[in-house]
């Protein structure tokens, strides 16, 4: 199937993201970055403690900055039913079930949201857990997001089911929620600090933001090999979002740049 939003163009299509936005994202995150000393507060729960106490502003007023990554543009974008690819440098391979906003930039720079849709957002957590200034690069991965497009405002309360099958059987599973009602920043807020940025705000291009997400295979202990099928339902969304999983071969060289 195709993409729910499908340009000409996939070097003017952004996919971005904010994480630490759900109730319960914080302890997923918090365990694999602990440090020694358990009275000192990682910086991953600090941003979740922000977000907790200023990531739902009154109306007209500005609220905390929430984590905020960068996966790539258009051409990382992986239609429903095609391949989740991991690059041959990663160490782990990992679904992320999210809801994403679809958004046009007008010609006058304003965003338009175009509506919602289920997401994975495709990650690498051994990555990640191996040094948190590292979660850029775990980013820089495919992403999928479909395979419908839900128009309108979304529910505050949402809720789903990631699974991951292996050889034809559900090998893990577990329900997620997501919606204002479970999350510790509006929907507003996440919006404003990405939208905020003028190079973000050029006109036809089409951003894909995911919103966080509180349920990971990795956190139980799961580790994901090609072949694997992983699938994001929820009643709300109709159609479920289901991508097989595929591996690059290993580099072993680094790549080498030639002058002009």
């Amino acid at each position: 199937m195709l993409l729910p939003v499908d340009p000409p163009d996939p070097c003017h299509t952004h996919l971005t993201g904010t994480g630490l936005t759900h109730l319960g994202s914080a302890a997923t995150r918090n365990s694999m970055h602990a440090k020694a000393d358990p009275d000192q507060m990682t910086d991953s729960m600090k941003m979740f403690r922000m977000g907790l106490e200023g990531g739902r502003p009154d109306a007209g007023k500005i609220g905390a900055q929430p984590e905020w990554f960068y996966k790539g543009n258009g051409h990382v974008a992986a239609a429903p039913g095609t391949p989740l690819i991991s690059p041959g440098c990663a160490l782990d391979a990992g679904e992320e079930p999210e809801i994403a906003g679809i958004y046009l930039i007008g010609p006058d720079g304003t965003p338009f949201r175009l509506g919602f849709a289920l997401g994975n957002e495709f990650s690498d957590h051994v990555t990640e857990r191996g040094n948190y200034l590292w979660l850029a690069h775990s980013k820089l991965r495919p992403a999928s997001f479909g395979p419908e497009l839900r128009l309108g405002d979304l529910p505050q309360h949402v809720e789903g089911t990631s699974r991951l099958h292996r050889d034809g059987a559900v090998i893990w599973e577990k329900p997620f929620l997501s919606g204002e009602a479970n999350m510790s920043h509006s929907l507003g807020n996440l919006e404003h600090h990405h939208f905020k940025y003028a190079l973000f705000r050029h006109p036809g291009d089409l951003h894909v933001h995911f919103f966080g997400t509180a349920t990971l295979s990795f956190a139980d202990g799961i580790t994901t090999k090609p072949g694997d099928v992983f699938e994001i339902e929820s009643p709300a969304f109709g159609l479920p979002l289901r991508n097989p999983l595929a591996q690059e071969p290993a580099q072993t060289a680094p790549f080498a740049v030639q002058s002009l």
